[in-house]
Parts: structure tokens; C-alpha cells; sequence
């Protein structure tokens, strides 16, 4: 399980940064087809490592039942929604008030 978290909390993480100010939801997934592309083959790969059973001995895992792989998305989405926060604290000037760590143009 540790080994899906991290890799999907990367994946959520690639996805929340794509802008330092602008909220993913409001820049939208599909604005950046080849970044969602490379997102979703990780994943796909991921799965693969996890449930094809001829890749289980060479990554040495086991195939995770649903309410496991379910419990691993909700934890690695709590990257987005911290960086999310993040970014909602700044556009409110809430946060990195400083002149000198504001990001530029705010």
C-alpha cells in the first residue's frame, strides 16, 4: 500500500503544481493533454505492477483489494488538497505575505 501512496501522491502532486497561484480546478485537467497523458499511463503502469500477476514476484507485491486501493487514492489525493489550500491562503494574501517570498507579479 505504501509503495500506490507515493506514487499516486506524486501524481496528484505533478498535477497541483502546475501553477503556484491558480487552483488545478480552475486551470482545468485537460489544458495540458500531454501531462494528463504521462499522469495516466503512470498510473496505468502502477496498476499494472500491482494487479498483473507476472509482475508481482519482479516488484515483489501483491494485488490490493478494492477498499485498500480505494483507502490508498483517498490518501495520496490529500496532497492536492493541501497544495490546493496552499494556493487559496496565497491568492487571499494570507500566506508569504513578505515581499521577498511573494512569487512575482503578486
Amino acid at each position: 500500500m505504501v509503495f500506490t501512496v507515493l506514487t499516486v501522491s506524486q501524481l496528484f502532486h505533478s498535477l497541483a503544481v502546475r501553477s503556484e497561484r491558480e487552483s488545478l480546478f480552475r486551470i482545468g485537467l485537460l489544458s495540458n493533454k500531454p501531462m494528463l497523458g504521462a499522469v495516466l499511463l503512470t498510473l496505468a503502469l502502477q496498476l499494472a505492477v500491482i494487479y498483473v500477476p507476472a509482475l508481482n514476484p519482479i516488484f515483489k507485491t501483491q494485488p490490493l483489494p478494492l477498499f485498500d486501493l480505494l483507502v490508498c487514492l483517498a490518501l495520496s489525493s490529500l496532497t492536492l488538497w493541501v497544495v490546493e489550500f496552499e494556493k487559496w491562503l496565497i491568492r487571499r494574501g494570507l500566506l508569504y505575505r513578505d515581499a521577498n517570498l511573494a512569487p512575482a507579479g503578486a
